[in-house]
């Protein structure tokens, strides 16, 4: 049995050690929003957050995030009202949608360290891939989403 912390809940998952924790959440927790890409932690269509960095979930061992925290797309906003959701959808994002979560994982992650991320900021933090093209979405919402939080900032102060 091994204890993981995923979305703010302590499971228990009767999983190997080595299991990569992107079957773990999708097989054994029923978390299907983190998807499987290219098993080589090249695509990132996988990413999720372990303590807050955006890591590869299918090459991580489950050994390897005992005592971590994990969050996946579920956890980051279950009704998508997180920034990075809201400019993903206002600048229409998505186009077949699969790398979608793992975007907005990488996105999130950037933005949590990197306030008002530059373009080339952006394009060094995003090494997902998007067999649609949607680069340039991609960038204009992150910036959309840094502003939307700076505002959000200025006004709680």
């Amino acid at each position: 049995m091994i204890a993981i912390h995923v979305n703010g809940k302590e499971r228990r998952i009767q999983a190997a050690a080595d299991k990569p924790l992107l079957w773990a959440l999708r097989e054994d927790l029923g978390l299907t929003g983190t998807k499987f890409g290219c098993g080589a932690a090249l695509c990132g269509a996988c990413t999720v957050h372990v303590n807050g960095e955006a890591v590869r979930s299918c090459v991580l061992p489950l050994q390897a995030i005992q005592k971590r925290k994990v969050t996946t797309i579920e956890g980051l906003s279950p009704d998508c009202t997180h920034v990075v959701q809201q400019a993903w959808i206002a600048h229409q994002v998505p186009q077949c949608g699969y790398c979608q979560s793992g975007m907005i994982m990488a996105a999130s992650a950037l933005l949590a360290r990197t306030s008002q991320p530059t373009d080339a900021q952006i394009d060094d933090a995003m090494t997902n891939l998007c067999r649609c093209g949607t680069y340039t979405r991609i960038r204009a919402a992150i910036h959309s989403a840094a502003a939307a939080l700076a505002q959000t900032t200025s006004e709680g102060t």
